[in-house]
């Protein structure tokens, strides 16, 4: 092959993976993850997500307090916890087999509320359905099960909440 072929085409290629790189990353997050103002205070906030939580049949494993955590090691961030939500019967849809247990440190499913400096109050979780189709096996069914119900555990806060 001719030079004046290959590098021009070379170029185009290694521009094409850099901008496809660059697409990914600056679409990513909005993508991967969701995120909603909830009309409330933040202790209202973490009342209504542990009580909707209870209501739609998930638990809530753990809990976990970053605001106070950080501050044990001497930084200050606004109000923040983070919800471990787990449906079991979905989590045993993908835990049960063993080819499927790699998506195990994705589970159990998150949602976190949290203050922003304007004082306002989020909720924020991760796109299941979205991550699920990444993923082979039974995964992009049970993560889309969960996918559904988080959102419907967030449609419930946020009419709770108004």
């Amino acid at each position: 092959m001719n030079k004046k072929v290959i590098i021009p085409a070379l170029a185009g290629l290694v521009s094409g993976i850099i901008l496809t790189i660059l697409i990914v990353v600056t679409s990513a997050q909005p993508v991967m993850l969701k995120e909603k103002q909830i009309p409330h205070n933040f202790e209202a906030a973490v009342e209504l997500i542990e009580t909707t939580v209870m209501q739609k049949g998930w638990t809530i494993p753990a809990v976990h307090n970053m605001q106070a955590t950080l501050a044990n090691f001497g930084h200050d961030i606004e109000k923040l916890k983070i919800f471990e939500i787990c449906h079991p019967g979905i989590a045993y849809q993908v835990l049960s087999m063993d080819d499927e247990r790699i998506v195990s440190s994705l589970l159990p499913c998150r949602l976190s509320v949290y203050e922003k400096s304007d004082g306002n109050v989020y909720v924020s979780w991760m796109n299941m359905r979205f991550m699920g189709r990444l993923m082979k096996g039974s995964v992009p069914g049970a993560f889309a099960e969960a996918s559904t119900a988080t959102d419907e555990i967030i449609n419930a806060l946020l009419n709770l909440s108004q």
